[in-house]
């Protein structure tokens, strides 16, 4: 594969019981990745067949993507937990959505830390260790998905993982590269044509402007669209068009790593 290339990934399987978050099998459609939740944050074992199989059936890689044990809370309020109880607590998830990628007949690419688990984990490198040790005592020759310059990263590094750094299209950064909160007006981004520009940007030049006007670096293998965001398939469709516009490859994680 000559040239640039990019991952596209989504955070899927978060409906539950009777609940449905997000339209997945329009996501599916758009993406080369998708993060699976895995039990604990969202999802249940149907709709974690469900994700893997649907997955498998349109050619899109699969990753886990394990959170803290917070339904109530989509996994987005953090949790005062030690070391070993997230080290412990992924390890779980890895491999409860692993059977389902088994059962499924395909192999796990990938591990995806979710929301307030990952947001903790990029400035405190007590949980990074803890979640890179999770992966690496499961297989570590699953790839690590981490944002770039963060804890995250050097834990994975450190645990000789393959690390796929991952940009945000449809967030907001702070001028010291976390995400702006979600409780502040515009935050998430809902234009499909300013993600759209934001994404080619990381790519191509490997920066993105924070809300302070400042530019960031940005090194982006892989990029997200969060799945419950509304506006995801319009945003995903935006970007896919973009990227062809621009001659870059879209494949999955592994492909972006090695080259191929």
């Amino acid at each position: 594969m000559s040239g640039l290339a990019v991952d596209l990934n989504s955070d899927l399987g978060e409906s539950f019981g009777a609940y449905s978050i997000g339209d997945d099998s329009t996501i599916l459609r758009l993406i080369t990745s998708a993060n699976v939740a895995c039990g604990m944050h969202a999802g249940d074992p149907r709709v974690m067949d469900d994700t893997v199989r649907a997955s498998r059936e349109l050619g899109v890689s699969v990753g886990a993507h394990p959170g803290f044990p917070d339904k109530v809370g989509f996994g987005r309020r953090t949790i005062d937990a030690t070391p070993t109880e997230v080290e412990t607590d992924v390890l779980y998830q890895i491999g409860a959505l692993d059977a389902f990628v088994v059962a499924n007949g395909l192999e796990m690419q990938h591990v995806k830390a979710h929301g307030a688990l990952y947001n903790l984990a990029v400035a405190k490198p007590e949980v990074a260790a803890a979640i890179a040790r999770a992966v690496t005592r499961y297989d570590r020759d699953l790839i690590f998905v981490v944002p770039v310059g963060s804890a995250l990263e050097r834990a994975g590094l450190e645990a000789g993982l393959n690390v796929a750094r991952e940009a945000f299209a449809d967030r907001e950064y702070n001028g010291d590269a976390t995400l702006v909160s979600r409780r502040v007006k515009g935050a998430v981004i809902s234009d499909p044509r300013a993600a759209a520009d934001r994404a080619i940007r990381m790519i191509k030049e490997q920066v993105v402007t924070a809300v302070d006007g400042s530019s960031l670096p940005m090194k982006v293998d892989t990029i997200c669209v969060h799945g419950d965001n509304p506006n995801a398939a319009e945003i995903l469709h935006a970007i896919r068009a973009s990227l062809r516009d621009n001659g870059i490859t879209l494949t999955n994680m592994r492909n972006v790593l090695s080259g191929s």
